[in-house]
């Protein structure tokens, strides 16, 4: 039964999924951040080739999806002391710095392919899966429609979507009475909590010492703890959250407390209080460029519009707003959390339903004892099947 589960095509998973908006690996930093607020969008697929006026490139040209971005990105980027000095020279800087060398956070699958197949990517690091849309027909008219817009999804004359790990998991979750009795197991009987790869810091360290956490976070599709003296988990910064926020939270991260950035970056905009806390140490840091950078923006005035809803299509993000399953809630700085002994199910369920990719394990006192991902679930799955074989 789990065998022909996993038989099953990743066209399966593709009925009614749009197709990915992108940006050329030629574009800047600047023109994706550009994008990424004017199409409402949590993250944008990366290509090699450039469909633009000024591309001379040929359309018959092979084009490979080689990354993606993502507001986060952004941030994180902008964050660097360098940066912080000229922004407006950070953001002329070429896209590729945003996409890491070598990464395989992005790979290609026909629909043919098999769920195990995309299951062993996961397995390998892949964050999104790239599938053609069989279903639709590209027309002449359709394609002169699509390189008129302000945005391509047209690539090698097909359109794509993408799987996410999320996608793949809640797949399983339908069909998790198969797994029995594993799916019942608690999660450290199926050695799937992680004990060395856990972000974390303490309430009082500067947040900046957070910059590299948070990119690890995002390529680990996790978060960082935050605990208090006893090590017990008391919040996180989670790059879900970041990435709903504007571009000068690149501010606050340099310039605050990691539980105020807490607070600063929690749903609902930052208190009035730290966002005049921030620019005092703007300009205590000899930061002036940027803060003109984030006073000649008016989102950073309205709470309202500082943090908006996010969704996603990776992690899975994909929009900042919509409906169905894509349309994600607000999300906190309180961090999610499981014990040793809770169901895989369980964990699956919670994860699931917060919109997460990971949740936090905690001892029945609060201390920080490992973190469960989709990953280390996919894992479960999977030797689940070869015992099965």
């Amino acid at each position: 039964m789990g065998l022909s589960l996993f038989s099953h095509e990743v066209s399966d998973l593709c009925l009614g999924k749009p197709p990915v908006k992108s940006l050329s690996i030629s574009a800047t930093v600047g023109e994706a951040l550009s994008a990424l607020r004017r199409l409402g969008e949590s993250s944008l697929s990366v290509w090699s080739c450039d469909h633009s006026e000024k591309s001379n490139k040929s359309e018959s040209e092979d084009c490979l999806c080689v990354g993606k971005v993502c507001m986060v990105d952004v941030i994180c980027f902008l964050g660097k002391e360098e940066n912080l000095s000229c922004p407006a020279k950070a953001l002329e800087a070429p896209l590729e710095v945003l996409i890491p060398k070598g990464s395989a956070l992005v790979r290609h699958l026909e629909p043919n392919a098999s769920l195990v197949e995309a299951i062993d990517l996961i397995l390998e690091g892949a964050h999104n899966i790239v599938i053609p849309i069989q279903s639709r027909r590209i027309t002449a008219t359709r394609k002169m429609l699509l390189h008129s817009h302000s945005f391509n999804t047209l690539h090698n004359n097909r359109e794509y979507c993408w799987l996410t790990q999320e996608d793949i998991l809640r797949y399983l979750l339908n069909s998790i009475g198969r797994f029995s009795p594993i799916s019942n197991s608690p999660i450290n009987s199926l050695q799937a909590i992680d004990t060395k790869n856990i972000l974390a810091l303490h309430y009082d360290d500067p947040a900046s010492s957070a910059l590299p956490l948070i990119s690890q976070s995002l390529v680990q599709q996790t978060s960082v703890a935050i605990l208090d003296e006893y090590s017990r988990v008391i919040g996180e910064i989670s790059p879900y959250t970041i990435n709903t926020c504007h571009e000068s939270v690149a501010a606050a991260v340099a310039t605050l407390s990691a539980g105020d950035l807490m607070s600063y970056i929690d749903c609902g905009g930052p208190p009035d209080e730290l966002v005049q806390l921030v620019k005092d140490r703007l300009e205590e840091k000899k930061y002036g460029a940027f803060l003109e950078f984030m006073e000649e923006d008016s989102t950073l005035s309205s709470a309202s519009s500082f943090c908006s809803t996010s969704s996603d299509e990776e992690f899975g993000w994909g929009r900042r707003s919509g409906g169905g399953y894509s349309a994600r809630l607000l999300r906190r700085s309180e961090a999610i959390v499981c014990y040793p002994r809770s169901s895989l199910v369980a964990v699956m369920v919670q994860a699931l339903s917060h919109r997460v990719n990971y949740v936090w394990v905690v001892e029945e006192d609060g201390t920080l004892s490992g973190i469960v991902t989709f990953a280390s679930m996919f894992k479960v799955f999977r030797e689940r099947l070869r015992s099965m074989a």
